[in-house]
């Protein structure tokens, strides 16, 4: 069967976002253009941190570039994109794998995120062979949405799911775990159950 690439260069929205209530949240990633809608699903983690490294990416770029990169310092105000995830939201696949890279010569952000693949393997170089193998096959691989977006776009979106991974939850002032509504037991305190 061959691969199936979700491809939007570029797209016209491309967010993350999440489904649910603070502590039963799905997040998504959600790309679209002309009446196209594709999300994928991944963990709150793995939203962190691509932004946190999509940041540090364009980071690199404006540093390498002497600043001469189209690349904003911040999220310009005028991309801000607050809506959100455009429904219904359907799953394509849950996300396995992420990769990001810069393209010099169009100035874009390259993003991707593969489906997660389940490896049948006996041993450690087994595993690493066919990762690798997984990774090379451009043709039979597991599917993938495929985003290029300018400096200004990936800076926003960057912006937004850090946003979206911080508006979950508040943490514990003791020791830091999410709070629930009704409270948590805090190891802190003994397991004294502790209000919100």
């Amino acid at each position: 069967m061959s691969r199936q690439v979700f491809l939007y260069d570029p797209p016209e929205r491309f967010v993350a976002g999440t489904v649910g209530l603070p502590g039963r949240r799905t997040f998504f990633l959600q790309a679209s253009a002309g009446g196209r809608v594709t999300s994928v699903a991944l963990e709150k983690t793995q939203v962190s941190a691509l932004a946190e490294r999509m940041d540090e990416l364009l980071d690199e770029v404006v540093r390498r570039t002497g600043g001469n990169a189209p690349v904003p310092a911040v999220a310009p105000v005028e991309v801000a994109d607050t809506a959100p995830l455009d429904v219904p939201v359907e799953e394509e696949f849950r996300v396995g794998t992420m990769a990001l890279a810069w393209d010099g010569e169009e100035q874009r952000m390259i993003v991707e995120a593969q489906a997660l693949v389940e490896l049948d393997v006996d041993s450690e170089e087994d595993l690493a062979e066919a990762e690798e193998r997984l990774l090379q096959d451009e043709e039979n691989g597991p599917p993938m949405l495929r985003v290029r977006l300018s400096g200004a776009q990936a800076r926003a979106f960057a912006k937004r799911a850090l946003d979206v991974v911080n508006a979950g939850r508040p943490p514990c002032p003791l020791c830091s775990l999410p709070l629930d509504p009704e409270g948590h037991v805090c190891p802190r305190q003994n397991g004294y159950r502790r209000g919100a």
